[in-house]
């Protein structure tokens, strides 16, 4: 079994989340994701969605994101595609520790194509160290904003 991955951010639950909220920051912290084409005004309310690319030039590919539900600032849950395995359902979960602590957990499973029919302990082996790095990138980004005051 693989742990999933998580990981722990000196910084209040609400800060955290406020970098999930800004659709135009997903790039700095997503795996895979390249460039912002436009982010839906009222992200992230459920339904709205993410424009982006993956991967680099010159096989870039034009993506979406869609939020599937939102508890702020407890959880967030995305629909994303996963060429070429269909689309994968990602649960962003936001424990806060203490008022200075929270832990954040990325649960991805492949929700339609061939990829679902992967066993679930498949799809955590392929999926940790794409979704491990990704915490890391949100992690010194929520750290970075607290260090710099930026908000």
């Amino acid at each position: 079994m693989v742990d999933k991955p998580s990981v722990r951010i000196p910084v209040p639950a609400e800060d955290v989340f406020a970098i999930l909220a800004d659709g135009w920051l997903y790039a700095l912290w997503v795996v895979g994701t390249t460039h912002i084409r436009e982010v839906d005004a009222d992200w992230p309310s459920v339904g709205t969605r993410i424009h982006h690319s993956v991967g680099g030039w010159p096989l870039a590919r034009h993506d979406t994101t869609v939020v599937l539900a939102v508890d702020a600032p407890h959880r967030l849950e995305l629909r994303a595609r996963l060429w070429p395995l269909g689309a994968a359902r990602i649960v962003l979960s936001l424990v806060e520790l203490r008022p200075d602590l929270t832990e954040v957990r990325i649960v991805e499973r492949a929700c339609e194509g061939p990829g679902r029919r992967l066993p679930a302990g498949f799809q955590d082996r392929a999926f940790a160290p794409r979704n491990r790095e990704s915490l890391q990138r949100l992690a010194a980004l929520a750290v970075g904003r607290a260090v710099t005051g930026f908000t």
